[in-house]
């Protein structure tokens, strides 16, 4: 049987493995953006390798931290080091934003200027971008549940925000090029548009990596199976309690059970101890729990 320790170091190296396969992805990318967008006159493909290239230096931030999240717990870190996850989920957050900024103000000053439309050939390019962007966002996002990475999870979604802004893209590119003189806009109104569905992405990504550093009541389901495992235990009569907060890819769980009042100090010691036990082997994802013993009424 694997060790939590096992266990934690093994979801470090996944969810590090699609770190990786980010920044790999999203160098390349970017690349193909900036030349398409550049030689194929098309404002909506370089608002998409902005947001790329951002997304480069997001992937970086989220690999440092998940090394840093990855050290086990010391004398001045007794839960760890997890919690540097929502704050790397903060400054993804603040790179989308940004690049949304930019893309908006771009857009706007684009718009407003008479341009030469986009070239048919983007449309290929942007083609082949969203089918490797939505395939690259199953990829980390089935890492991120496999592991319980809040900031894999937030490059997940880096890659669905860039893949709905490239399908904005072909959008705008597509009405440009079939309505011909007049309608180059069309490919800025698309970046436009693009920039307001990197904003409320940021939204989605932010909201729960918020709750998990306020320590949100978000695992209910988890509170409740561990409650009815306690009750299968010798001694244990019923839970009365259970919170759990979330460190990193680690769980933490405070755990009231009632046992008979008549029992010894010792006895519910033990029976807390067993508990104990039995809940960490049938779930390793938990660092810790801490069990507060009360007595029957």
């Amino acid at each position: 049987m694997y060790s939590y320790t096992d266990i934690q170091m093994d979801k470090t190296r996944t969810a590090q493995k699609a770190s990786f396969f980010s920044i790999t992805g999203n160098v390349l990318l970017a690349l193909c953006k900036w030349l398409a967008g550049y030689f194929g006159n098309s404002y909506a493909l370089i608002a998409d390798a902005i947001e790329s290239t951002a997304d480069i230096f997001s992937s970086i931030l989220v690999l440092l931290g998940l090394r840093y999240a990855g050290k086990p717990a010391d004398e001045n870190h007794p839960y760890g080091h997890g919690r540097i996850e929502p704050l790397v989920t903060f400054a993804v957050v603040g790179f989308l934003i940004i690049s949304a900024t930019i893309i908006a103000i771009e857009s706007i000053d684009n718009i407003r200027t008479p341009h030469e439309g986009p070239k048919p050939f983007t449309l290929l390019v942007l083609g082949a971008i969203i089918i490797w962007k939505e395939l690259s966002c199953r990829l980390v996002m089935r890492k991120a549940k496999q592991t319980g990475s809040t900031s894999l999870k937030a490059d997940a979604w880096h890659h669905r925000s860039d893949a709905i802004t490239s399908v904005a893209a072909f959008m705008g590119i597509s009405f440009a090029i079939y309505m011909g003189e007049g309608y180059e806009s069309a490919d800025d109104w698309a970046a436009l548009l693009a920039a307001l569905i990197i904003l409320y992405n940021s939204y989605r990504i932010l909201k729960p990596a918020w709750g998990e550093i306020m320590d949100k009541d978000m695992y209910a389901d988890t509170a409740a199976d561990i409650c009815d495992f306690s009750k299968t235990v010798s001694g244990v009569m019923d839970t009365e309690k259970c919170h759990i907060r979330k460190s990193g890819m680690s769980y933490y769980v405070d755990l009231h059970i009632i046992v008979d009042k008549n029992i010894t100090v010792k006895e519910g010691h033990d029976t807390a101890h067993e508990l104990k036990r039995r809940l960490m082997a049938c779930k390793p994802e938990i660092a810790d729990i801490l069990i507060h013993v009360e007595p029957s009424e």
